[in-house]
């Protein structure tokens, strides 16, 4: 039986994830704008105490459902990722749990773009699911070979495999095509077509006060999390000189996420079509391939 969870676990992973999320949005403020770290702070008290406006015969309920459920759902996917060689939950399959959580943002989503009763988040909620349906493979695929290099589906063991040589190494196919569905997954940067200004906004044009702040919060709360799941997943964990091991893991995802935020901005944002062509023609031949190298290295 695994040992149970240490209550400092269970408090600190909100708290953690809040403070990454947040420096986040800081560095996304400080790139595009140049403002300091209290720009999102500002931005967060301005939505608080903003007025709710509200379209014509909206569902309110299931509005509501998807804009909560979209920070649910990043804390759920962020208790099975270990920061040294400790998590909330130790589950033998917890990159199963961890895909199985993105796809409650495809419903956060969905249901957000429908429950306003509006056009453009509408189009906006499909637009994510056909990203979700061309990034989804790929990221299966790219989870599923570090998984097969380390012969398990835990984030613990996989990280542990990577002694003296990282995933990323030598699965730099899979590390890269995660890094990129990490962008879809948080429909962020060249990946933002559900959010884009063809479409005022997207799926949450019509969101203002607290859902609005909810919302956005839950989107750079995803991008943490799909940040701290590449360290387990391609860079070895908690593992490191000098430190322990939740210092190198807050480290490594960090720089992942530092990554991540400056890549909005300097790339143009791809239409969906073309995405999903890349992503059917591109990205599953390449990570079929990248998977079979890896299974011959493992048999042998």
């Amino acid at each position: 039986m695994s040992e149970p969870t240490p209550v400092w676990a269970v408090v600190a992973l909100p708290l953690v994830l809040g403070v990454l999320a947040y420096s986040a949005a800081a560095m996304d403020s400080a790139f595009r704008t140049g403002d300091g770290v209290v720009a999102p702070l500002r931005e967060g008290v301005r939505l608080i105490v903003q007025q709710r406006r509200r379209t014509h015969a909206p569902d309110i309920l299931l509005t509501r459902i998807g804009v909560i459920s979209l920070p649910t759902a990043a804390l759920l996917a962020a208790t099975v990722i270990p920061f040294g060689d400790t998590s909330v939950w130790d589950l033998p399959v917890s990159v199963v749990w961890f895909n199985a959580m993105e796809v409650v943002a495809w419903g956060s989503l969905w249901l957000t773009g429908w429950g306003v009763n509006s056009a453009f988040p509408l189009i906006g909620g499909y637009r994510f699911v056909a990203q979700g349906l061309a990034y989804e493979l790929p990221h299966m695929f790219a989870l599923i070979t570090a998984g097969l290099g380390a012969g398990s589906l835990g984030f613990e063991e996989v990280a542990a495999a990577q002694d003296g040589l990282w995933f990323a190494v030598w699965m730099p196919v899979a590390f890269a095509v995660y890094l990129l569905s990490a962008l879809a997954m948080a429909f962020w940067g060249p990946l933002s077509h559900p959010v884009a200004d063809d479409l005022a906004g997207g799926v949450p044009a019509e969101l203002s006060g607290p859902d609005r702040l909810l919302f956005f919060a839950g989107r750079f709360a995803l991008l943490t999390v799909a940040a701290a799941a590449a360290v387990p997943l391609f860079l070895g964990g908690g593992a490191g000189p000098w430190l322990p091991g939740w210092a190198w893991s807050l480290i490594k995802t960090y720089a992942v996420l530092a990554l991540l935020v400056w890549v909005r901005g300097r790339f143009p944002v791809l239409r969906m079509d073309r995405f999903m062509t890349a992503a059917w023609v591109v990205l599953i031949p390449a990570m079929l391939l990248q998977a079979l190298v890896v299974g011959i290295v493992v048999v042998n």
